[in-house]
């Protein structure tokens, strides 16, 4: 890891409020790009412990040395417990880094990547190649920029792996946490595909994800919450797999091991056999969360705990 510089008066910072009791900064030591889109207000800067860091909206999104916390979880674990994933979409992901992931896997041949903002995938194509590795420049990849609930409202074609790595639900991404979005994915699955999602985190947002789950347990029988902890989002990170019969559950860590051995996956930095079953155990509090009545989320729904974080008090953080 690079030496930290000594900090000065000229050290700047970015915050990000997790909710409006606390949240965690970053240096922002050398600004890289900056877009307003029609969408959502991009960032790319550098940073000593993270290096390339993206934001959007003032919430961090991803990084080149902490990606692997977040992106290898949220594909290997539910691709690893289906028998052979050859056609995958990844719903947001602008950044590429599911798409690299994905492309890992031995038998893939096409992954169709539905991003809503083009400015997301140029600036990743151009400032983060630490992410991506090139995966856009891949035959197999295929970039669909518009709507998701279009693509897959006309696509016939059927997918054995879903990924949803999508902004946190407020706004008009609400939508794509919802009942409605959730019949869509399971519609565009291959029997015994795997869908996999974020529910966010159950430090500060335990409504979000209790609503959430409940959506995804109303559309697909198999519904596995796990959970790690992501260095750039500052907190415990929950995720979710789902599938109509496919179960990671029932792996035990030999047979993971075995898998990704017999698949030649390589270059992982986090999963494994072990972190398998360490994903997928539940501490009490949120077995306690997950199991409190909850409303499923319907399409013009809100969920009142997740704020714009513009809306939230500027917060200013000073050398000392």
């Amino acid at each position: 890891m690079p030496q930290r510089a000594p900090e000065t008066q000229a050290t700047q910072y970015v915050t990000e409020r997790l909710s409006a009791d606390f949240g965690f900064y970053l240096s922002n030591s050398a600004p890289l790009a900056e877009r307003q889109s029609e969408w959502q207000h991009i960032e790319i800067f550098e940073n000593p412990q993270f290096g390339r860091v993206m934001r959007i909206d003032g919430c961090f999104m991803t990084s080149e040395r902490d990606e692997f916390f977040y992106h290898e979880p949220m594909v290997h674990l539910p691709a690893i417990a289906h028998p052979g994933v050859k056609r995958a979409l990844v719903v947001g992901g602008g950044d590429g880094g599911a798409a690299e992931e994905l492309l890992k896997l031995p038998g893939i041949e096409r992954v169709v990547l539905a991003e809503l903002d083009g400015e997301v995938v140029a600036m990743a194509r151009q400032w983060l190649g630490g992410i991506h590795r090139g995966a856009f420049d891949d035959p197999r990849m295929e970039v669909r920029l518009g709507d998701a609930r279009d693509f897959l409202g006309q696509t016939g074609e059927r997918f054995d792996q879903i990924i949803l790595d999508l902004t946190d639900p407020f706004g008009p991404a609400v939508e794509l946490y919802t009942v409605e979005f959730y019949e869509s994915c399971r519609r565009a699955l291959n029997p015994g595909g795997v869908l996999s999602l974020h529910l966010g985190s159950p430090v500060h947002l335990p409504q979000s994800i209790g609503r959430i789950a409940a959506s995804v347990r109303e559309v697909f029988p198999v519904f596995r919450p796990y959970m790690q902890y992501v260095p750039l989002y500052g907190t415990l990170w929950c995720m979710a797999m789902a599938s109509d019969s496919t179960d990671p559950a029932l792996l035990g860590t030999e047979e993971v091991d075995a898998r990704i051995a017999a698949r030649g996956l390589q270059d992982l930095q986090l999963y494994n056999g072990a972190m398998h079953q360490a994903l997928l155990a539940q501490p009490n509090f949120l077995r306690d969360l997950l199991a409190r009545p909850a409303a499923p989320l319907r399409s013009g729904d809100q969920i009142d705990e997740v704020r714009d974080p513009s809306e939230l008090p500027p917060v200013t953080v000073t050398a000392a």
